[in-house]
């Protein structure tokens, strides 16, 4: 299944289990449930289900009244699986079923934290690279041994199936999704309504053990900054240390610990994201683009959406203007 024409909007089922914990409920029911438009257009619609319709016992001790059971899954073009506290909870094997007929047929599979354990538990993580909570992660992997578990990330996009490391994550991720079905411009304007960036840096390596890190290594956000501002023109990550007053080899070890992810890198994703958003929301010609984005040519630029977005610039352009 594909969104495609988005002529109608997006259905969206969140399933819910007892001790769901409440964020990871609020964030997808903010962004694919918010009553308005996003742009202009309603973008999605969400339903809310459980395993039984009728009250679900949160892990902060209140109760949620669920409307819908398992046959909400049966329509919808993506499951949202929020996090459960309980993580010794019995799934039963009727939502394994469920979420394994919704796979088959071509539904999109989006865990929340510890989410993750609906997913492994029926199977669909097997061989597949996932993530949820850091704490959680070593469980994970014991448990469901056929799971490449990545404790670092914020989240991993497998295609059909996405999954999100902890709480907070759980934003990124369906920003992540609303991008894909619509557009970076799109998935910023969602952002500016939850009052969060459109992309954080990183990974979840820069919130495990911060006590550990002495207090004299600073932060390299305004070296960050300074890059985004350059994106033309900084072309190495050498440019970066020398503004940071840092020797390279200090600057790039600072920097993963710090954002989870090389300076390379780091630059490659900024520029990708810059070029999204012009090929959206202006009518510049492809080799304008790539020279303000730093590729140097569009040769290069169309290299990189193919290496990380598994699309051309062109067409990039040609799906998500047309849905503005």
């Amino acid at each position: 299944m594909s969104p495609d024409s988005h002529a109608a909007p997006i259905a969206v089922a969140i399933l819910i289990l007892p001790s769901v914990v409440p964020f990871d409920l609020g964030v997808p029911m903010q962004v694919f449930g918010y009553p308005g438009t996003d742009l202009g257009v309603k973008r999605y619609h969400a339903t809310l289900c459980a395993p039984q319709p009728g009250p679900v016992r949160t892990a902060n001790g209140f109760d949620v009244m669920v409307t819908r059971g398992l046959s909400a899954l049966r329509h919808a073009h993506t499951i949202v699986l929020p996090g459960v506290h309980d993580l010794d909870l019995v799934i039963p094997r009727t939502v394994s079923v469920a979420l394994q007929r919704a796979a088959g047929r071509g539904a999109r599979l989006v865990s929340i934290c510890s989410g993750a354990f609906l997913l492994a538990e029926a199977g669909l993580l097997d061989d597949r690279r996932a993530t949820t909570h850091w704490m959680d992660a070593p469980l994970l992997a014991s448990r469901y041994p056929r799971v490449h578990v990545d404790p670092d990330v914020l989240y991993v996009d497998e295609g059909q199936v996405l999954t999100s490391a902890g709480i907070a994550c759980g934003i990124d991720l369906c920003l992540h999704v609303v991008r894909k079905d619509f557009g970076a411009v799109v998935a910023a304007t969602v952002a500016r309504r939850l009052v969060v960036p459109p992309h954080r840096d990183g990974s979840q390596a820069q919130f495990v053990d911060r006590a550990m890190v002495t207090e004299d290594t600073g932060s390299l956000e305004a070296t960050r900054q300074w890059a985004r501002a350059r994106l033309e023109s900084v072309a190495t990550v050498d440019e970066m240390a020398r503004h940071a007053a840092l020797p390279l080899r200090t600057f790039t070890r600072r920097f993963r610990a710090e954002v989870g992810t090389s300076p390379l890198q780091w630059l490659l994703m900024e520029r990708l994201q810059r070029a999204r958003t012009l090929l959206e929301s202006s009518a510049l010609p492809l080799s304008r683009i790539a020279e303000q984005c730093g590729f140097g040519s569009v040769i290069s630029m169309r290299a990189h959406f193919r290496s990380q977005l598994h699309t051309s610039p062109h067409a990039y352009r040609r799906a998500f203007r047309a849905q503005l």
